[in-house]
């Protein structure tokens, strides 16, 4: 018999996630079988499964489940991919995406949460992924590219440099636009390195730092 933990997120995938559209069996495996509830703030544990963004700090939140399901879904990784995360949060959304792909670098200004984050994916025995502390939109140097790159924020619109992160052949996924109506958005780079993009879903969440929508003087 299933614990109530164990119960709720059962429920969690298969009322909210795959009622999304979310019907990729691995990512909703890999929703079953990382532990959510010990990446969320111990104020909103007992919110670990609810439909909600959960404030963790710094003005920032953990996606929706639905919204990490859909992302995890969309970026279509394969196991031996490396994959670069901007924006770390609570490693969450980093834990699955290390569960579904090669490896993964994760980057996060805030160093508090990537110490708790080092620590609870240490925790859950996720071994390849690695978390740097950096300004990842602008001072994080990267010599590699990535089959995949995935904005764990809003963009008011892409940053340039976010594009030569993507090896040719791989895809981007950031959720970009203005709020509360930003969109989810699917960026491919074909081999001989154009663009292009579909629009997944709408959205609303807190910007990353230095993506923030440019300020607005009122006379």
């Amino acid at each position: 018999m299933l614990t109530t933990t164990e119960q709720a997120r059962q429920n969690m995938v298969e009322n909210q996630v795959r009622t999304w559209e979310v019907l990729d069996a691995r990512v909703l495996d890999v929703l079953r079988e990382v532990r959510r509830e010990d990446f969320v703030p111990a104020r909103h544990r007992n919110l670990a499964f609810a439909d909600l963004a959960l404030p963790i700090g710094h003005d920032e939140v953990m996606l929706k489940p639905v919204v990490e399901g859909r992302m995890l879904q969309a970026l279509a990784l394969e196991p031996g991919e490396k994959v670069l995360e901007v924006g770390t949060g609570t490693g969450f959304l980093t834990a699955c995406l290390a569960r579904l792909a090669g490896s993964v670098t994760s980057v996060e200004l805030h160093a508090d949460f990537a110490e708790a984050a080092r620590a609870k994916l240490a925790a859950a025995q996720v071994r390849n992924a690695k978390v740097e502390t950096a300004d990842a939109l602008r001072d994080f140097d990267v010599h590699e590219q990535f089959d995949a790159v995935v904005l764990g924020g809003a963009a008011w619109s892409l940053p340039e440099r976010v594009r030569g992160w993507v090896k040719p052949g791989g895809r981007l996924l950031a959720i970009v636009g203005e709020s509360p109506a930003q969109q989810v958005t699917l960026f491919t780079r074909a081999a001989d390195s154009r663009w292009s993009s579909a629009s997944l879903f709408e959205t609303d969440v807190p910007y990353l730092h230095n993506a923030e929508p440019p300020r607005r003087f009122a006379l």
